[in-house]
Order: structure tokens, then sequence, then C-alpha cells
């Protein structure tokens, strides 16, 4: 087994794939190895729609070695822990690696066992999220099967992977309700860690707008500490200054669950970890601010953007840029501007597309105003961005 890489890639997810893919398209001769367990990849953002019922969860999954560059080489383990003063890598397999550049995007971690009672709970008895493969499908056996009560929807008090996920299935399950007559027999609320519905003001009008729409209850500075899924009731603490300490419980028919979420446990106890677990880098470079020869984008990465697989369209040129630029000898030029873009469905049909910089300022593509809802931009979400992911992403072809 060959053990030392000029460019070692941990993680074969969005960013790990694209980026090299892009890098290939930009030198084949590179030598890149990837980190990554997975048999299959998933495209996790039309879970939303596979738990509105409007998306077949079939056609979210495919093999992980088709995505795997041909000039690359696929390590099939995980990473355990980090060494880059010594330019190493210890996998799960005992195997150690060195490269001469590293780049970290192992994606984000899922912390289901924080919330007490909720691993149990999932996919039965009303709770569900639609941040599992598994469990989305049942998003939607709820709502069909819904006659009346409390729906409820939390947004965690932690950073998130799509941060618009937690209300997008919220707005569906409104609108799905409204169709069929049940919008007066349902009592929605939205419990959020967050302080407000959107970060970004153009956007958070027509939401709330929405919010009225479908009659929800908004609750913010709100905890999810515990699920009991056999009496349908979750418990909220409060963590404001006018609820801090204040315990919830509340009854449900229907708790779609967005769990909490940090950088994966092996980043967070390692020398490349900023103090609250992420990897530490320069946020318009996306190279480290300890070890230069270290790079990271996604999720696990510290910068303070939204999480979003668009984010990760926009950083990989500079990841690629910057890291061919080190190479060469030259100065880093490549810089990210934060951008992040959110398709935020409001309803069967209905989307608003919001795109913004690192100082929440709107970065619209198009020529027209995005916070308006939109049918044209719902088929956006649901049919081209899906195939854009797997035919040209993946493939380093659609980034910049």
């Amino acid at each position: 087994m060959k053990t030392h890489y000029q460019i070692l890639v941990i993680g074969g997810g969005n960013a790990g794939l694209s980026l090299s893919a892009h890098l290939l398209l930009k030198n084949k001769k590179l030598d890149i190895g990837i980190v990554e367990p997975s048999d299959k990849h998933y495209y996790q953002p039309a879970w939303t729609l596979v738990g509105g019922g409007v998306f077949d969860i079939n056609d979210t999954v495919r093999n992980e070695a088709d995505f795997i560059p041909k000039q690359a080489a696929w390590i099939k383990d995980s990473c355990v822990s980090f060494q880059p003063e010594a330019n190493r890598v210890t996998l799960a397999s005992g195997a150690v690696l060195t490269y001469d550049y590293l780049v970290v995007c192992p994606g984000i971690q899922l912390d289901w066992g924080s919330v007490k009672g909720l691993k149990e709970a999932l996919g039965q008895n009303g709770v569900t999220t639609n941040y599992s493969f598994k469990v989305a499908p049942y998003t939607f056996e709820c709502l069909k099967n819904f006659k009346g009560g409390k729906v409820l929807f939390n947004n965690p008090h932690t950073a998130i992977k799509c941060g618009g996920a937690p209300h997008k299935i919220m707005w569906l399950a409104g609108d799905y309700f409204r169709i069929h007559g049940l919008l007066d027999k349902a009592e929605i609320h939205y419990y959020s860690g967050g302080t407000r519905l959107f970060g970004v003001e153009k956007y958070e009008k027509t939401l709330k707008k929405v919010a009225e729409r479908y009659h929800v209850h908004t609750h913010f500075f709100e905890k999810l500490e515990e699920v009991d899924g056999p009496n349908k009731r979750a418990r909220f603490v409060g963590f404001g200054e006018h609820n801090k300490g204040v315990e919830t419980w509340v009854d449900y028919e229907i708790f779609h669950v967005t769990p909490p979420q940090s950088a994966p446990d092996f980043i967070k106890q390692s020398p490349l970890a900023n103090a609250a677990g992420w990897v530490d880098v320069d946020k318009y470079s996306l190279q480290h601010v300890r070890y230069p020869n270290v790079f990271s984008l996604g999720d696990s990465s510290s910068l303070p953007t939204s999480r979003t697989g668009a984010a990760v369209r926009k950083q990989t040129p500079v990841v690629a840029n910057n890291l061919l630029s080190l190479i060469g000898g030259q100065t880093l030029q490549a810089k990210y501007s934060g951008y992040s873009s959110c398709p935020i469905i409001t309803g069967y049909g209905k989307l608003v597309l919001a795109e913004f910089d690192y100082n929440n300022q709107p970065m619209e593509t198009f020529p027209f105003d995005q916070s308006k809802e939109r049918w044209s931009m719902y088929q956006l979400k649901k049919q081209v961005l899906p195939r854009m992911y797997w035919n040209l992403i993946l493939r380093g072809r659609a980034q910049g």
C-alpha cells in the first residue's frame, strides 16, 4: 500500500471529490489520495423534497466509486488523528499516511446522542428528520397520516449544514396541510436556537410572510434537551435573556428534528482545530492559520458562513488555486468572499433563492428579485441542481 501522497484529501463528500476533480482538471500529474470510508455517496439537498413527498429517496444515492477521479487513489478508510508537525495522519486501520499538502473536508458530525431520547425516538411515534437517508421518507408518511394537532420543527443551537433546511420542511408541511384542508387543524411551532428566522433581512421579510401564511408560532433562544417518543412530547430549555433556564414540555403529533451538529471528534481533538473544534483556516485564503501546507473547505472548516453545497462550489477554486500557487512557490492570490446560497422551499412550486456573503449582503445570480417566491427557482432546486451535482459539480466542472 502506498503511504505517501503529494496531496492528501480527508473526506470524499462534495468538497473532497469536487476539489480533487477540479485539481486534476488543472494538472493531471498531481498525486492525490482521497481518504473516505463510505461505499455510497448521497445528494442530501434533495432529502427535504423526499420529506415533502416529491422526490424519490433512491435517486439521492450513488456508488462512491463512480465519482472518485480516475487519476486519484481511493483510500477506503477513515482518519482518526492528525500529526501536522510531521505531515502525517493516522487511519482507523492503524495505517499511517504522509503528505506534502493536506486538505481536510470530512463534513459535519450529526450529534444525535446529545439530545436525550432522540436516537431511540427517530422513525416512529411521529418523530422524524430529513437529516437521515433512512428516516427522511418517514417525514412524508407523517404528513399523509396527520389528522390534527401540534406539529413541531426545531433548529438547534449549533452550526448546521444547510441552515434553511429546518424550516424548508416546515413550509412544505404547512402547504401540504393547506392543500389538504388541514391547516386549521394544525398548530405549527418552530423552536430555534437562533435569534431570528433568517440572517439576511431581505429574505427574512419574505419568510415572515410565509410564517403568517401557515400560522407558524416562532420561539427563539430555545435548546432541545429531550425527546420522549412514547409520550409524544419534547423538552426545550430557554437560554435568552427573557427565557434563560425556562423549561418547557411540548406535546406533538409530528416532530421534525434537526439534530445538533459539530466538527467531527477526530478534528476537535486535533492540533488543526480552533477553540470551537473546527479546522482553523483563514477565511479568505482557506489556508490553515498555523500549518501553511494544510487547507480546509466545506462543513468542517471554521469559515463563518452558512454550510451549504453552494458555498463548497465557490470555495473549491479558491483552495485549488491557492494550493497550486503554494506548490509552485507563488503568493496565494485567490480569495473567498463568504458566498453561500440557500434555496428555501416555501411551498410546493415555490422557492426563495437566498444568496449572500460574509456580511450577510445579497450576492444574487439572476437579474430579478430573488427574495420573491418563484416557481422557476423551485424547478431549479428540484430538476436542475441534482443533475448539476452528479454530472458537473462532483466532476470538478461547475466551480467558480
